[in-house]
């Protein structure tokens, strides 16, 4: 038994003072002469014996009611724990992740879960509610009970850490209150478990599973092959659950079905199946396939534009064969010219400059690339093994990555540390390559100052650096001074670096991810781009140049679809989002395994176990009643004992 104003108890000392007046009464007994006692000896003696009985009984009851009325007071109860002195704090979090789409024994897991919330918490009690998408704070079941019905799913997939860090920041900083997350989830396994125990509050899991995990999923596209004539579309289709034949995939180009095929999935297995459309077709396409289980991954939308190609200025004072090999007509526009008869016009219409060799660079060039650079342009550097150093760092010095040393370094070196996370590099290599032929220089520049290297040579002197998108290799590649052009390297470096100088739109992007992109397009002073579908229509961040606007999405779109670039009332061209597919695969923690105490299965289950641990069984009122029996007990005595 516990009080909740135990202080009061001390008013229990107060029974002493009846005791005290009971053991030591001051009043004296006065002597009444009377002619012959002798018969009433026995009376007399029977009659003190009934008296003082009589008194201890009706201070017995006394100091019993008082110490009823005093214990009352006090307000007694039964409880698991000592919840009544502190302040009771609940936090709830709902996942609302597509994976809460899945079908459990009562329907939708996600559904099911709100209608049990809203059937087991008081409308009344104070709680704090947060999903991925929205934060209620103090408020209360019945005051956004609205808001909890009509709760979407969202691609927006918080870790289980940065749940329990969220949850946390929503508890008051009062110490002493009775602090409970609670968090309701299916906990894919996609998601972190590393789980930091929090001694401030009590976190509880309420792990909601579907009914079965058999789940089809259109996982990713690629263009497979292309030529003139043609090109054919592989899409990746991922299976979770049982074995399933012949599922139909659908290709729609807008609202028009213009493909279908089948394909057989085996369990945990991935499938591709390949549709073959014309060359050169713009294409709005949407992949569709139906399954009951997840609904947002059973469509893929993509795009194909109209071909958009890339330009290159090379200016040249060696041979500049090997770049007419790399930048060929079907992506770029290469325009070659020597130094002598360059055509400066043209310079604010590329995309991407190569100074070939250069010996020296002429004072209006300077003025010129400084100019392109502030356009945002992408510049490529190779001196020569006879370069004015002078005129090149002034051009270095401009795109802050330092000066070349007056001296050369005439000592042969290999190209031995590759930098295998530059961006240049994504996708060339599986694994790190250890057994590389590595190119040698025989002539190279030394740096004053240390750049991001994309390589470096042996003694880990800086051969190609970037900063900016200006690439900068410290010597000659020619033939004579080192094999470079002869190894694999130079294919993906080059080539990457005119993709990279216009960044095409891709076949489609992902929600929820920093997508960044350039437009060809000339704008006037104070006009912007925005990306349109259906009535919905957003700016996303921009950075405008003379012939291209790089554009960035993160936050907006937040829906799948088709979107369109506008300038103004003009459709410039398409762009596809896609939910990611993390969510697709459904494979879960054991969190009772991992959390065998605080794990639970239904929400309803949990929260009559929460009101059974937090009940309290007041006996005040049992006190009141006790001393009121105690009185009419009294009463009784005084009236009915003789």
């Amino acid at each position: 038994m516990q009080f909740k104003y135990p202080e009061v108890l001390y008013a229990l000392l107060l029974l002493l003072i009846p005791i005290l007046v009971h053991l030591f009464q001051l009043r004296r007994f006065e002597k009444t002469a009377f002619t012959n006692v002798k018969f009433l000896q026995n009376v007399i003696l029977q009659t003190r014996k009934s008296s003082q009985l009589k008194k201890w009984l009706i201070l017995c009851t006394r100091l019993l009611a008082l110490a009823g009325l005093v214990f009352a007071f006090a307000q007694p109860y039964f409880a698991n724990r000592d919840i009544v002195k502190t302040e009771k704090e609940t936090v709830i979090y709902l996942d609302n992740s597509f994976s809460m789409q899945t079908k459990g024994e009562k329907g939708d897991l996600l559904k099911r879960a709100v209608q049990e919330l809203l059937n087991t918490v008081p409308e009344d009690e104070q709680v704090s509610v947060f999903t991925n998408t929205a934060t209620y704070k103090n408020t209360t079941i019945k005051s956004i009970r609205n808001e909890l019905l009509q709760l979407e799913y969202s691609h927006q997939q918080e870790a289980i850490p940065s749940v329990i860090l969220k949850g946390r920041k929503l508890f008051s900083k009062q110490q002493n209150a009775d602090k409970n997350l609670i968090l309701i989830s299916d906990f894919q396994q996609n998601e972190q478990l590393n789980v930091q125990k929090d001694s401030a509050f009590t976190t509880s899991y309420i792990q909601l599973k579907p009914a079965n995990a058999n789940n089809i999923a259109l996982d990713s596209l690629y263009i497979s092959e292309q030529d003139a004539n043609s090109v054919t579309i592989a899409v990746v289709l991922k299976n979770s659950g049982i074995p399933v034949q012949d599922v139909p995939v659908s290709l729609y180009d807008g609202g028009s079905l213009i493909a279908k095929s089948s394909v057989n999935l085996d369990t945990q297995n991935k499938a591709e199946v390949t549709f073959s459309i014309p060359s050169n077709k713009v294409i709005q396409g949407n992949i569709q396939i139906d399954d009951n289980s997840l609904q947002f991954d059973n469509n893929l939308f993509f795009n194909i534009n109209s071909p958009e190609k890339i330009n290159v200025l090379a200016i040249n004072e060696t041979d500049d064969e090997f770049l007419k090999k790399l930048y060929t007509d079907d992506e770029f526009n290469l325009i070659s010219s020597p130094v002598t008869q360059l055509n400066y016009n043209a310079i604010a219409t590329q995309q991407l400059i190569i100074l070939n060799e250069l010996k020296t660079i002429p004072n209006p060039l300077l003025t010129a690339l400084r100019s392109f650079k502030q356009n945002g342009g992408s510049l490529v550097i190779i001196p020569a093994k006879e370069s004015n150093l002078t005129t090149y760092n002034q051009l270095l010095q401009a795109n802050n990555l330092g000066r070349f040393a007056q001296v050369p370094n005439v000592t042969e070196k290999k190209i031995t540390n590759i930098s295998f996370s530059h961006p240049l590099f994504t996708n060339v290599f599986e694994k790190k390559v250890t057994n590389f032929q590595y190119p040698k220089v025989n002539h190279y520049f030394a740096l004053d100052k240390a750049n991001p290297a994309i390589l470096q040579l042996e003694n880990n002197a800086q051969f190609l650096v970037s900063t900016n998108e200006t690439y900068l290799f410290t010597a000659a590649i020619n033939n004579e001074n080192s094999n470079f052009k002869n190894t694999p390297l130079i294919v993906p470096i080059f080539y990457n670096i005119g993709k990279n100088s216009l960044r095409l739109t891709n076949l489609y992007y992902t929600l929820g991810k920093e997508n960044t992109f350039d437009v060809q397009t000339s704008l006037g002073q104070d006009a912007v781009l925005t990306i349109a579908k259906d009535t919905e229509e957003f700016i996303p961040l921009q950075q405008t140049a003379n012939n291209k606007v790089r554009m960035t999405t993160d936050e907006f779109p937040n829906e799948a679809g088709i979107y369109t670039i506008k300038n103004q009332n003009t459709d410039l061209q398409q762009i596809s989002y896609n939910f990611d597919r993390k969510e697709s695969t459904l494979q879960y923690h054991d969190m009772a395994l991992s959390y065998p105490n605080n794990t639970h299965t239904t929400v309803a289950q949990f929260f009559e176990d929460l009101k059974n641990e937090q009940s309290v069984a007041s006996l005040w009122k049992w006190f009141v009643i006790f001393a009121l029996l105690f009185l009419c007990i009294e009463i009784l005595i005084l009236k009915f004992v003789k």
